[in-house]
């Protein structure tokens, strides 16, 4: 009993310098590195406390450092976009302020623009009237002397010789009516043609002054044209006669209204004329028609 005893005890000591031996060997836990709070003295206590207390220090500083640099910077970016803003909306009430100015002054000058048209269309719109009626009158007084030269002719052809005398002349004079005729159909064409570029919103505007310039030269040569006096009549229709058909119309001669009556007028006087010359051969001496 007592040999089993010692042997316990001497295998007890045995592991218990086996353990000093480990415990001093242990390289995870030195005795001066290791700082235990149940360790006895009152330094090893305060030690740990220090070893706590100065990274909570350290990151309190830093948070604080950090929020007010944060701040700062935060305070920095909402001054910019403030005066930025400010710039922005200053600058763009500026702009607005100008658009506005721009376009009220624009509006102005159109519709001032659009007055003076105004004006001026009622003033070709009155002209044109005047003219037109102008132009019935002179028709109406043709047609009046017209009817009083056929009057007369039936009383020179009743007459006897003068009335023979009356219907060679006539006779005589019918090929220049013929030929004053055709002058005014070609006229008419060239007229109608012209109405038509005038009325057209594709074709170039050139084209139709070039044959503007055609007709005025055309009445200069032109003896017919010339006895008739129709380069006056000719520029009064260039300048006056914008009336044209609608977008759609096909139809050229729809076109122009104050042509029509100087073509209108054009040909009673060349009736006029025409008995106008064969009364003035007959008051000639009969050595002239020999």
């Amino acid at each position: 009993m007592k040999k089993d005893e010692s042997r316990v005890w001497s295998d007890t000591g045995v592991f218990a310098g086996l353990a000093g031996s480990f415990s001093m060997n242990n390289l995870n836990d030195p005795p001066v590195w290791n700082i235990r709070p149940d360790q006895g003295g009152g330094g090893d206590g305060n030690r740990w406390n220090y070893a706590l207390l100065v990274p909570m220090l350290g990151l309190a500083a830093f948070r604080w450092i950090w929020s007010r640099e944060s701040q700062r910077e935060i305070q920095e970016a909402k001054s910019r976009y403030e005066k930025d803003m400010k710039a922005t909306s200053k600058d763009l009430e500026m702009k607005y302020r100008q658009t506005l100015t721009e376009s009220q002054r624009t509006v102005a000058h159109l519709e001032l623009e659009l007055e003076k048209e105004r004006h001026r269309v009622e003033g070709y719109r009155k002209a044109l009237a005047s003219q037109s009626q102008q132009l019935l009158e002179q028709r109406q007084g043709l047609q009046r002397e017209r009817e009083a030269l056929e009057k007369e002719r039936e009383q020179l052809l009743r007459s006897g010789s003068a009335g023979a005398l009356l219907q060679g002349a006539l006779e005589r004079e019918s090929a220049w009516q013929q030929r004053a005729t055709a002058v005014l159909r070609e006229f008419e064409e060239e007229l109608v043609e012209r109405q038509n570029l005038f009325c057209s919103v594709l074709i170039p505007r050139e084209r139709r002054l070039e044959l503007e310039r055609n007709l005025l030269i055309k009445s200069v040569k032109e003896p017919v044209a010339a006895e008739l006096n129709m380069e006056a009549d000719l520029k009064d229709i260039f300048k006056n006669d914008r009336h044209c058909a609608d977008l759609l119309n096909t139809d050229k001669r729809r076109n122009g209204s104050l042509m029509w009556l100087y073509l209108r007028y054009w040909q009673l006087k060349v009736a006029q004329q025409k008995n106008e010359r064969a009364k003035a051969s007959l008051l000639k001496p009969q050595s002239d028609f020999k």
